[in-house]
């Protein structure tokens, strides 16, 4: 494999191992709090069933749920680039875009670890959604 843009070769075991166990706690962290979005969701809805249902109420529990989707849609993608982060430390090939193979700074995985993309490539990919 080739070094890291950044000048500081390819990534030691020690920053792959703390990478791991940022990218497993991103994961539960975000797993769990969708499992309480959606207890929450339906905790309110049987609370709303029994009052009488107003016109505002639905305007503005559409407006909630689709706030609550776009949340969800960015919660899946960031979950799915977790665990394609974890199976490319996994396959030894973590540090290195999906895309073009080309090395990920480590600035950006520091800041970003489930960083699959380099940043002009994940530009590209957000636009294109």
């Amino acid at each position: 494999m080739s070094d890291q843009s950044s000048g500081l070769g390819e990534l030691d075991a020690a920053f792959i191992a703390k990478q791991r166990a940022r990218l497993e706690a991103l994961q539960r962290e975000l797993l769990g709090g969708e499992e309480g979005t959606i207890a929450k969701e339906r905790a309110l809805e049987e609370y709303r069933g029994e009052e009488a249902n107003e016109f505002e109420d639905e305007a503005q529990r559409l407006e909630q749920d689709v706030a609550n989707q776009a949340l969800r849609n960015t919660n899946d993608q960031r979950i799915a680039d977790i665990q394609r982060a974890l199976e490319k430390i996994a396959e030894g090939t973590y540090g290195y875009s999906d895309e073009s193979g080309d090395p990920i700074p480590i600035e950006r995985l520091e800041a970003v670890p489930e960083a699959i993309l380099t940043v002009q490539e994940q530009a590209a990919r957000e636009a294109r959604h």
